[in-house]
């Protein structure tokens, strides 16, 4: 009787230790497999700062710059860049104003010069706040001279002289033309074409004091108005 009583407490200590094995192995296996889940997740899905500051780097330098994001999450462009460049485009293609060129906008001067010989250069010089343009050659009377100067046509630019405030243009004078100059000549007085050359507009500069011993001829003549200096000289 008391051997089969300690059979039947064998038997059930056998089972119970059976069931707490088979309890002990479940619980292991659940654990394993919530460490692999977790361990999956963290690497396949970054977080929102993780995915931020990927966007930054492969973002250019000046893409990160000129882009803000609003309080809504959407991504705007910087407007102090769009005005900037609203305003150097607007900048351009303006006209400016212009007139004509008269005494009363420039200066003139009258010199003597080494090279060529017998010859006087003009001189004007924009002193106004506008472009202004020196039509055709100065028209040009000696003391109490009733004609104009002459005029060397072949001298003639292909455009007109414009000029923008402080900036000269230059006219030269042959005093002996092809003749001798032998006619004394103390002052000069420079009047301006207009654009229809129909004589002289607006007030005269002078008369302008001439170098002590000039001297002009019947056929004494002058250039057109030239950008340069030498280009004036030449006749």
């Amino acid at each position: 009787m008391r051997n089969i009583r300690r059979r039947a407490a064998a038997a059930a200590a056998t089972a119970l230790v059976a069931s707490l094995a088979l309890t002990a192995c479940g619980s292991g296996d659940n654990t394993s497999s919530a460490v692999k889940d977790s361990a999956a997740a963290s690497f396949s899905t970054p977080s929102a700062k993780q995915q931020t500051q990927g966007d930054d780097e492969r973002q250019t330098p000046a893409e990160q710059l000129s882009t803000t994001s609003n309080s809504s999450g959407k991504i705007e462009a910087d407007s102090s860049a769009v005005s900037s460049k609203s305003k150097s485009q607007g900048s351009s293609g303006t006209t400016a104003k212009r007139t004509t060129c008269t005494g009363a906008n420039t200066k003139v001067k009258v010199s003597q010069v080494t090279r060529p010989i017998n010859h006087l250069l003009l001189t004007v010089t924009n002193t106004g706040s506008k472009n202004c343009d020196a039509y055709y050659a100065p028209a040009l009377r000696f003391d109490e001279a009733q004609a104009a100067t002459q005029i060397i046509e072949e001298s003639k630019p292909q455009a007109v002289v414009t000029l923008a405030p402080g900036e000269s243009a230059y006219a030269s004078i042959s005093l002996n033309g092809d003749g001798n100059p032998n006619i004394p000549a103390k002052e000069l007085t420079v009047h301006f074409i207009g654009r229809a050359n129909q004589g002289s507009v607006g007030s005269p500069a002078g008369p302008l004091k001439l170098p002590t011993g000039t001297r002009i001829a019947d056929d004494t003549s002058v250039t057109y108005w030239q950008y340069e200096m030498a280009d004036a000289l030449t006749w």
